[in-house]
């Protein structure tokens, strides 16, 4: 891959919370040099930025690759069409500056061969780590591509069979949810001894574990079991943010998967059922994310993509809601950069604009800081140091 010098950024430090007109030089993938004086090496290629505004390279994490936000992801699709979608979702990622995804549940382990293909340079992705199948009672929440576990030790088989596949996480259904008929995001599902025994397996062997987990009963259940995240936290309560941040558990959420259901309702051909469960746990999902913002626990970019109208390119606008809820700007960034390259352990070599990092960018038109809007128009996205899209 050689030298490549990008030039005329302003370059956004996340850490420091600052921006500065300079340049980065990398080589075969990695950032050796970030600085405002910097000189092109004479056998470096030259990207110009365009005077925009550089960003580590965005995270989704969570993300449903093999979905593609129909306004009834019930309704089944042929093999062959999921699988083509699903890779047009993962170029729409790119083109709207995402660089790296935590995808958490699929079906038939397509989601884990996604990856593979992605890793081996066969497809144009953003970087990934995947779930394979989520776990859930049997009749629970996403039963109907998910692996139904009853009691602790069946639990636990089907935590090993998802790392058999090649997960790098084990995502578990705490509660129910919005997307399954005729159960409520408020009940509780797989009990605490169940995901206990999920949890262990999984950090036998060094994966993660993240939970769907909506209703406050669940929610507790899944952070006494050992969990590291927290997916969409609709009815959060103080013990939890406590908890949450005594134990460093990561909390993602998915504000974009209840926005769009809202803004287009039944009219749109999103069922009523779902529709009304939205309706219903809305503000308290507003109010849990405010509430965890102001306590201290750690929030990270996820949007839930492939629910009803919450498509692939929508990435960005979480950060939108996250700011017009009562985020800061520069939060709203660290949520999809140096928070998200933790929750998914590779702050070491992602997150942030260091030398020693993977070479992965964002370019924006104009300065998120001063109007977070600004994140929806991405201009270029740079993977290990090449230009994956420019527009």
């Amino acid at each position: 891959m050689g030298k490549v010098f990008f030039t005329n950024g302003n370059i956004m430090d996340v850490k420091a919370e600052k921006i500065f007109k300079g340049s980065i030089l990398t080589e075969d993938g990695v950032i050796k040099e970030v600085g405002a004086d910097l000189t092109a090496p004479a056998d470096a290629e030259v990207v110009d930025f365009g005077g925009g505004f550089v960003s580590p390279g965005l995270f989704n994490c969570h993300t449903h690759i093999l979905m593609s936000g129909q306004a009834n992801p019930s309704k089944d699709m042929g093999e062959v069409e999921t699988i083509v979608d699903a890779l047009g979702n993962c170029k729409k990622h790119i083109e709207t500056g995402v660089t790296f995804i935590r995808d958490v549940g699929g079906s038939k382990y397509y989601d884990i061969q996604i990856r593979d293909m992605q890793r081996k340079g066969k497809i144009l992705a953003p970087e990934m780590q995947v779930s394979g199948r989520n776990i859930c009672m049997t009749g629970g929440h996403g039963w109907s591509s998910g692996r139904e576990a009853d009691g602790a030790d069946d639990a636990r088989k089907a935590a090993r069979e998802q790392l058999r596949a090649g997960a790098d996480w084990i995502k578990l259904m705490a509660t129910g949810g919005v997307m399954t008929n005729g159960v409520e995001p408020g009940s509780p599902q797989l009990t605490e001894e169940e995901m206990r025994a999920a949890i262990e397996e999984a950090h036998k062997v060094g994966a993660r574990t993240c939970t769907h987990a909506q209703g406050n009963t669940g929610i507790k259940n899944a952070l006494r079991a050992g969990i590291d995240s927290i997916e969409h936290g609709f009815y959060l309560d103080q013990w939890c943010y406590d908890w949450m941040k005594e134990h460093n558990v990561y909390f993602v959420p998915t504000l974009s998967a209840m926005y769009w259901i809202k803004v287009n309702g039944v009219e749109a051909g999103i069922p009523e059922w779902a529709v009304k469960k939205v309706n219903g746990a809305f503000d308290a999902h507003k109010k849990s994310f405010y509430e965890a913002y102001k306590a201290g626990v750690k929030i990270c970019l996820g949007t839930d993509a492939g629910t009803p109208f919450n498509f692939h390119d929508r990435t960005a606008y979480e950060m939108v809601l996250m700011v017009e809820d009562g985020m800061e700007p520069w939060d709203a960034i660290k949520s999809g950069t140096v928070n998200a390259a933790e929750l998914c352990q590779v702050e070491k070599t992602h997150g942030s604009i260091e030398p020693g990092k993977v070479a992965s960018f964002t370019v924006y038109g104009a300065d998120p800081i001063a109007d977070i809007n600004a994140v929806c128009d991405c201009r270029m996205t740079v993977i290990k140091g090449k230009v994956a899209f420019c527009k």
